[in-house]
């Protein structure tokens, strides 16, 4: 596989490089924020430009001197995009001019000895503005406004020549994984376990993971998207702005993704908030797979696998079609199973039905147990069922009465159809209409 060129975004904060991002990857997909260090883990996406491909990095702010125990370890994230890329965008802010700590990063830039173009951020008008960052040493600058667009196709004509050019290809869409969880239960470690690497932050900070960061996983041949999106907190706790564009993302990378891993702490059992989580997911009607973390810690704790998974579906009723697989971040137990269990659910999420087999189904099925109402005790016929959508399987039956299907009969279906068609790990949905009189 040809290895496409990485362009780094770096720079101190508030200078716009989440922005910059979000137009050329042409999505809002970095949190935006008037405060700094909004962006703290690197957020990767694959773009291309005039028929080149590369990946672009979205780095947290750099900060030469600071306390904070977050903007700290985003700094080194900062770092590490550096040492990963083939070229370093350098945003700089035109509006308030060249500042100490933009010439402190230019000096480090220097010592990596990576090509650098300048970013001249916020310039809504003329390249007015410009000269003074000059003194960065840099042999080119591009004046830009990425809130309105304005120069960013030049500036990426400029990166690009610098760069080796790698055709734009469409590939074979990868299988996209939403990693859900309240704070703390190890989402962020267990996608650097699947990287293999420390891509984003972790931290006994609750909260730590602020954007949903999309990271492509290439294993055995198949590709994987992780989102790991942040910790859902209750509202009440959202004390922040970001914090609540948080769970805003982390419901929006569900709805985008093909299957969703509910996280759970093996070690401090089922929360309310597990099961709140759980219905995010079910209500996007997301494939979902349980991750039972922290398993290495089971045998210290007296925990037994059956009795922790009883424990689960009696939480979790509503996901009792989805599949539990017990995993440790920390020592990669059971990812391997986890990946697989994602695969099945999402393509159970694809199944389909003829319509021939669907009625003979229906058939057998109502003769070893007869419709039943919702209300009322006019005897219900289903008439005729047909598939009328996948991910997740959706099934409409015509009834002979215009009433809606007792749920106990509701969830007799449900099974059968799993049984029959092996459907775990997926939700199924079916509708009922009547016949008009």
């Amino acid at each position: 596989m040809v290895t496409v060129p990485r362009i780094a975004l770096v720079g101190r904060p508030n200078v716009g490089k989440s922005t910059l991002f979000n137009r050329i990857a042409g999505r809002r997909k970095a949190i935006i924020d008037a405060r700094p260090g909004s962006t703290r883990d690197r957020n990767y996406a694959q773009a291309s430009w005039q028929g080149a491909a590369f990946e672009l990095i979205d780095t947290g702010g750099l900060l030469l001197q600071t306390d904070d125990p977050l903007l700290g370890p985003a700094s080194q994230q900062a770092e590490r995009a550096i040492e990963e890329s083939d070229l370093v965008l350098l945003v700089v802010d035109g509006r308030a001019g060249l500042l100490p700590d933009d010439a402190a990063i230019a000096a480090r830039l220097r010592k990596s000895g990576k090509r650098v173009v300048v970013a001249v951020n916020k310039i809504e008008g003329s390249a007015d503005g410009t000269e003074e960052f000059t003194r960065l040493g840099f042999d080119t600058l591009v004046p830009i406004s990425a809130e309105h667009g304005r120069g960013v196709g030049d500036l990426l004509d400029e990166a690009l020549t610098h760069l080796p050019k790698v055709e734009a290809a469409e590939e074979a869409r990868p299988l996209r994984l939403a990693i859900v969880g309240r704070p703390n239960v190890g989402k962020s470690s267990l996608l650097n376990r699947f990287l293999g690497e420390e891509r984003a932050v972790v931290s006994a900070v609750p909260g730590t993971t602020r954007d949903a960061v999309d990271s492509l996983l290439v294993k055995g041949g198949k590709r994987y998207v992780f989102v790991d999106t942040a910790g859902i907190r209750r509202q009440r706790l959202l004390k922040e702005n970001v914090d609540h564009v948080s769970v805003v993302q982390a419901r929006r990378a569900l709805e985008r993704a093909d299957v969703a891993l509910l996280v759970l702490d093996a070690t401090e059992g089922l929360r309310e908030m597990d099961a709140t989580i759980g219905g995010y997911a079910f209500e996007a009607g997301r494939p979902t797979v349980i991750a039972v973390n922290k398993w290495d810690e089971a045998e210290s704790r007296g925990l037994k696998q059956r009795a922790v998974r009883e424990d689960v579906r009696d939480a979790l009723k509503f996901l009792s079609w989805a599949s539990v697989v017990f995993v440790s971040a920390k020592t990669g137990k059971g990812l391997t199973a986890l990946l697989n269990a994602a695969e099945r659910s999402a393509a159970a999420s694809r199944t389909r039905i003829t319509t021939g087999v669907l009625n003979r189904f229906l058939a057998e099925a109502a003769a070893r147990f007869p419709p039943k109402a919702m209300k009322g005790n006019q005897p219900v016929h289903i008439l005729f069922g047909t598939q009328i959508g996948i991910v997740p399987p959706t099934f409409a039956l015509s009834l002979n009465h215009p009433v809606d299907l007792h749920f106990s009969y509701r969830r007799y279906l449900e099974n059968q159809l799993r049984e029959k068609l092996d459907l775990e790990g997926t939700p199924i949905v079916i509708r009922v209409r009547t016949r008009k009189h």
